[in-house]
This record gives structure tokens, sequence and C-alpha cells, in this order.
């Protein structure tokens, strides 16, 4: 299995320095400050700490399916993060000999998931001249009879961009000419800049699978709660996986999921989760603006940007002198398979977010 270089990156580092711009969520809510907006401090008291429904309790379903126009309860399985969601799908799914189509930049996980199972990988570049979307022409050549899975993030990690209808129109096509499956990693709904929550590819075409968690546009990571949408025959076979893997969420954690998806808390989390990332965004570009190497990214949402620079340094280097230099932990461009461009991520607390730019400054100007 091939190491997942950006996880090993932030898992060896992400805790020993003074700034981790790493991370690609939104500053985390505390337990206390969750159970203020439901309104149940006392109640969560009495949980008990067992095991929980392995598939998800019939509650939290039924909210998840809620974010979907066309998925039900009988649609979703609860997972452990959307790594785990994302990691049965491929296991049942990719066979030794397959073909996986990739969108890259992406999240690697998937990726180095199929490659692991045996499968070739074809990847279909995304250009920032073309705003980070596919050339219709690339995704049809990349699929073809032996192409089993076509992955997709929308929207995007590392570039915070969407995929166009039109994207999404010559995935599907491409993906139905040859009945192959479409994952659809969809972990960055719901933190757009502009309020208008990003459109699901379930529903769209019949072997569509979409993965998403409480992690990213909700600022709950640690609650370690996300979920497979898929086709009612397919979830069963999902859920049957999960048995040799962790088997269920807690019974707390599934409980708090569904309190943060209820109709009352969830508006107001999201609201949160939009309102920092547009703060933070303006910052970054105010920052951009000023030190001078970097162009201003694309961004639409996601607390994460993928800016391009012009310094006479390789992104690995650059990302270990400010990890060394500066105590600062940003992704270097090379973990997506990209040149000199680097992911930092925004959603932390401003404070913080403003003294890390101060020292990325420092090591770009002496560059």
């Amino acid at each position: 299995m091939r190491p997942f270089v950006m996880e090993r990156w932030q898992s060896h580092y992400e805790n020993e320095v003074a700034f981790n711009l790493s991370e690609s969520g939104v500053h985390p809510l505390t337990l206390g400050e969750l159970l203020e907006l439901g309104g149940a401090a006392d109640a969560a008291l009495e949980i008990p700490l067992g095991y929980g429904q392995s598939n998800g309790t019939a509650v939290l379903r039924e909210r998840i399916a809620g974010l979907y126009d066309a998925a039900g309860p009988e649609h979703v399985v609860v997972t452990n993060g959307s790594a785990e969601a994302n990691f049965v799908v491929a296991w049942r799914l990719v066979e030794p000999g397959d073909r996986v189509a990739v969108l890259t930049p992406t999240y690697m996980q998937l990726h180095g998931l199929a490659e692991s199972l045996g499968a070739g990988i074809r990847e279909v570049p995304l250009r920032e001249e073309a705003d980070w979307q596919p050339d219709p022409d690339e995704v049809a050549a990349a699929v073809d009879e032996r192409t089993r899975l076509v992955v997709v993030t929308n929207p995007q990690n590392p570039t915070g961009v969407r995929l166009t209808d039109a994207s999404v129109r010559a995935v599907l096509e491409a993906a139905a000419r040859v009945g192959a499956w479409v994952l659809a990693d969809e972990v960055y709904a719901g933190a757009e800049t502009d309020d208008v929550r990003t459109p699901s590819l379930f529903g769209r075409y019949e072997r569509v699978v979409a993965t998403g968690s409480l992690s990213k546009a909700y600022g709950l990571p640690g609650l370690r709660i996300g979920w497979v949408i898929a086709p009612a025959p397919l979830t069963e076979e999902l859920w049957a996986r999960k048995d040799y893997t962790t088997i269920s969420p807690g019974h707390l954690t599934d409980t708090l999921a569904a309190l943060a998806l209820g109709d009352r808390v969830r508006p107001r989390i999201i609201a949160r989760t939009r309102d920092l990332i547009r703060r933070n965004l303006q910052l970054v570009r105010d920052w951009i603006d000023d030190v001078g190497p970097f162009a201003q990214p694309h961004h639409e949402a996601g607390a994460v940007c993928f800016p391009r620079y012009d310094l006479p340094i390789e992104s690995l280097d650059l990302a270990e002198r400010l990890r060394v230099e500066q105590d600062v932990l940003i992704v270097p461009g090379a973990h997506f398979g990209m040149g000199p461009y680097v992911r930092i991520g925004f959603g932390i607390d401003r404070a913080t977010l403003e003294g890390a730019l101060d020292r990325v400054g420092a090591l770009v100007r002496s560059i």
C-alpha cells in the first residue's frame, strides 16, 4: 500500500507546531457549544456509552437523508468519518485489473486505495487556467470499458472550487457510457461562501455513490461521523463490510450527530461555518496582496485555498522550511502531485491565522 503522504505529514507534525495551516475544516465547536445550541446539556449526561446501531440510528439516517433530494434513510450507511465511507466503497467496488479515473488534484485517499486494491489509475487533470474544471474530452478519454469507478471531489480539495453543471454532466455521461460507478466525495458541501449548497451528484445517475461527514462544514471532526449515500441494494453490502472494520459508531457520537443535524441546530452551525470562511478568506486575500509571490486563488467553498507561488523553491522544501524555521505547518502542492502550489487551511481562529500568515510572509520575503 502506498503511504498516504499528506496524512503521514499531518500525523507527524500537526500537534507539534505552533501554527497549523494544514487542517481543512473550520475551528471546531466545543461539546458545550453544541449542547447549548441543541438545548440538551442535561440530557447528554444520560447518554449510555455503548455501541450504537451499526449502520446509524433511524433518526440520524433520516436527518442525513434529508440533506439529499433523492435519498431516503434506506440509502444511508453511517460510518466513522468520510475516510471509512470512502474505504468501504472502494473495497466493495474495485477489483484487481479494474481502472479508476480520478479528477486531480484531489484528496489522495481514493487514489491510493484504488491502487492498493490492484486498479490502474487514470488521472483527469484539473487546471487553474480552466478554473479547475475538467476538459470533457479528457474525461471521456480516461473512461473505457475497463473503468469500474470515477472519483470526484465536489467541492474540491485542495482548490475549494465547485464543479460546474457542465463538468458534472461530462463525468456522468462518461461513466454511463460504460456502466462505471461514480464516487462523489462531497464532504465540503455546506461550506460555500455564497450560501448556496453544492448540489449532490446522488440521484443524477443510477450508479452514483456520495460520501460526506460532519468534519468540514460542521466543525465537528471529533465526532468521527461520516456517511455513504448509495442505491439501496448497495447500502446493504457496504453495511456488511463495516462488520469487518469499525462495526458501529458510538451511541454518544450518533446522538450528538443527530442533534447537530436537527432543524433547529444545523442552520446555525452552517451559518457559523460560512461566516468564518468568508471573513478568514478575505484575510488571506489581503495577505496575498501584501506579501507578493502568491496568486489569488479561485475559491468557492471550504476552509482551504490552493494558491500558486512564484519562488525559486520546490513546495516540499518550502513546507519543510516553514515547519522547521517558522513553526508553521502547511500542505505542499507535491502531496497532490502538483508543482508550485501550497494548500493553506484558514478555518482557524483569526488571531492564530494572522500570526501564522505573518510567519509565512517572513520566510517568503527572505527567499
